[in-house]
């Protein structure tokens, strides 16, 4: 048997632990009747599982004959993008050729006798969301790792007004806190202000160890130590699960550790470091080293008045680096952090 647990991202890991009550709030609200939202933004710490969800949403409305799932690259023209996907599904072609509707103008099909061409790209979508509309199907547009690009806003504001005319039209959006942060704040996308966003918290630990058991036929204690050790961070839980599938006959748990920790620093820490400021560093630093979690204690050995230190608690928690869901403490939320950190002063 292959190992069931894979280090790629994005991909659906063969071993995938589903967020069940996020997943069923998105797909509930886009298939009701008359949804209170078409929008929901997907965010979380880099590994945290963002795009493996938003394709098992992707996936789940497919089967349902009533939707069209497109996916849309962020760094392309998402407009041109989106009008040629629709043109080339075989049921949405037919339809605009007994309509008439002559798209020729940006390279889709042929021009069409006694029809003017449409020159304007987002009056081409609107034909076409009619049309969808008329068939009575829905049509999801899902969009990975989204940045706040010149691309992204000429299509978030048109999105705006196909919701204004009540096309039948939804969006999937991930990206990180900062990212879509930047995005809801563009003065010209006030919209997005309002849109649902659906934090990723950590991983059902009781589903995290019976998985463990189930494929390892370990007893509840050592599967609880691995548990312990990923802290519920999705990619965490495939990298242990990869180096103890790896490692099963050869190496204990302690054994792997120091593998475990590579693995997470060359695909995650790193990353997430770099993009921290300096004084981001210096409050996890603190963190790491002096093994006392109390705001006060960090606050006044880092010289910090109580309203500055509160502006980057706050920020790394939305990064998803900390936890502050305990009263006047703060701990990392990312498994063995600490010891990357402390990696950093040396």
């Amino acid at each position: 048997m292959n190992n069931p647990f894979t280090l790629s991202f994005g991909k659906r890991p063969v071993q995938y632990i589903s967020r069940i009550t996020q997943t069923s709030r998105i797909i509930d609200t886009f298939s009701a009747q008359s949804p209170s939202n078409q929008i929901f933004m997907i965010t979380g710490v880099r590994g945290s599982g963002k795009t493996v969800m938003m394709t098992h949403i992707a996936g789940e409305m497919r089967k349902n004959k009533d939707w069209i799932v497109l996916e849309l690259n962020p760094t392309r023209d998402l407009l041109q993008s989106l009008a040629a996907k629709i043109y080339g599904l075989p049921q949405m072609h037919d339809l605009f050729l007994k309509a008439k509707l002559d798209f020729s103008a940006f390279g889709l099909g042929v021009s069409i006798e006694n029809a003017a061409p449409i020159t304007d790209i987002e009056d081409v979508l609107g034909k076409m969301l009619e049309q969808i509309q008329k068939t009575g199907k829905r049509l999801l547009i899902t969009i990975d790792e989204v940045i706040n690009s010149e691309y992204i806003k000429i299509f978030a504001s048109a999105f705006q007004i196909f919701l204004r005319q009540d096309y039948p039209i939804y969006l999937l959006m991930t990206g990180l806190y900062e990212n879509l942060y930047e995005l809801q704040n563009d003065k010209s996308l006030t919209f997005l202000y309002r849109a649902p966003k659906v934090v990723l918290e950590p991983l059902n630990y009781t589903a995290v160890r019976k998985h463990y058991q189930d494929i390892f036929g370990i007893d509840a204690e050592v599967a609880g130590k691995m548990t312990s050790l990923t802290k519920g961070y999705p990619f965490a839980f495939q990298v242990l699960g990869y180096l103890y599938w790896e490692n099963r006959t050869s190496k204990s748990l302690d054994e792997i550790l120091p593998e475990y920790d590579q693995y997470l620093e060359e695909y995650v820490y790193s990353k997430i470091w770099s993009e921290l400021s300096e004084i981001d560093k210096k409050v996890l630093t603190e963190l790491s080293l002096s093994g006392d979690n109390k705001v006060k204690t960090i606050r006044e050995n880092l010289d910090m008045k109580s309203e500055q230190f509160s502006v980057y608690r706050d920020r790394l928690k939305r990064k998803g680096v900390i936890d502050t869901s305990e009263y006047g403490k703060i701990s990392l939320a990312l498994p063995r952090f600490d010891e990357f950190v402390k990696m950093q002063q040396l």
